[in-house]
């Protein structure tokens, strides 16, 4: 799989088969995904990795702390604005329409929205980690970190979701895992094989064209 293909081709997994993921492949993936670029080579990033009767203890830790609750860093702004709001609110009604989940059917979105907290099914979830004295540019870096880790997957045939649902429980998982008071978990990430004759793993978000974010100059 060229490079191309794998941006092209990777997308948020909401439902894996139950296959597990050898721990020698997920250190592969890191392996290569370490390489990811950071200003000054700092490498911002911990990982934490779990699988078997661990990502259950940490899906039952957040059942236990549902609905959870945002910090100072929310995922979202708020009071989004366009056309951020509109991409925002399409990406959901294209996956609950799949899903076949209507509008006024608030409990089948949020029993939807919990799987996040099964990771979707996935044998394996990360969490990512960086120091809370980082700044801006450091959290840019971690996304590259991350990009890299799931196309990395991409290439040995593993899919993954990234989560941000999990900055709710980042009080919980500190505790859980003991992390120092300097450090929070950013987000998680679903980790194994796609189930895709589940029609939510249909979804592919729209993107915008080129024309509409880029300007050029000089050419």
């Amino acid at each position: 799989m060229n490079v191309d293909d794998a941006i092209r081709q990777r997308i948020s997994v909401r439902a894996f088969k139950p296959n597990p993921v050898p721990e020698q492949t997920v250190r592969e993936i890191l392996d290569v995904a370490r390489f990811a670029p950071s200003g000054g080579n700092l490498q911002p990033w911990k990982v934490i990795a779990v699988a078997g009767a661990e990502r259950d203890t940490v899906s039952a830790l957040a059942q236990a702390n549902l609905p959870g609750a945002e910090d100072d860093k929310p995922v979202y702004p708020a009071n989004l604005w366009e056309p951020y709001r509109s991409r925002r609110f399409k990406v959901g009604e294209d996956m609950y329409a799949l899903l076949g989940i209507g509008r006024d059917n608030r409990p089948a979105r949020l029993m939807h929205l919990a799987q996040n907290f099964q990771f979707f099914g996935a044998p394996v979830g990360l969490f990512f980690v960086i120091d809370k004295g980082m700044g801006h540019g450091q959290w840019a870096h971690l996304g590259m970190f991350m990009q890299s880790v799931a196309l990395a997957a991409m290439e040995r045939g593993v899919h993954s979701c990234m989560q941000e649902a999990w900055a709710r429980m980042r009080a919980p998982l500190a505790a859980h895992f003991a992390l120092p008071e300097t450090e929070m978990i950013y987000c998680g990430m679903a980790l194994g094989y796609a189930d895709m004759a589940k029609p939510v793993n249909m979804l592919r978000s729209d993107r915008a064209n080129v024309d509409e974010f880029a300007t050029f100059r000089g050419f």
